[in-house]
């Protein structure tokens, strides 16, 4: 395919294909990703038992999917890395180490707000 052009551009049902094929890829073969779904749905069951109301599922919503891209997006910029370069790089290291620190941080955040939604559910706060 060329880039900007529509030459052997696949179709729009054809792309969502292609993006739940990588989902799966990622979900078999990267453990982070795995940790990451099963917290959500760990989230998700906390919500369901404390019947948490709706500005509160959007939270966990946005949440969960936050975290999940950015994991998905660290392991597409580390597999690319991967991809460039099979020798130790410093310039590598960095960018793969930026990259795990996004989804960290992320990840920090997530579990902060998650600790509010779910505290302001049980009473707490």
């Amino acid at each position: 395919m060329i880039p900007g052009s529509n030459k052997d551009h696949p179709s729009f049902i054809r792309s969502f294909g292609y993006a739940i094929e990588g989902f799966v890829t990622a979900v078999k073969t990267e453990r982070n990703i795995k940790v990451m779904l099963a917290m959500g749905v760990c989230a998700v069951i906390c919500g369901l038992v404390l019947q948490i109301d709706l500005l509160s599922w959007c939270l966990v919503a946005l949440c969960v999917g936050l975290v999940l891209f950015a994991e998905l997006v660290n392991t597409a910029i580390e597999a690319v890395v991967d991809l460039a370069t099979q020798e130790f790089q410093p310039l590598a290291k960095r960018a793969k180490d930026i990259a795990a620190a996004s989804v960290y941080t992320l990840s920090i955040t997530a579990a902060i707000v998650g600790i509010i939604v779910f505290a302001r559910a049980l009473g707490l706060v």
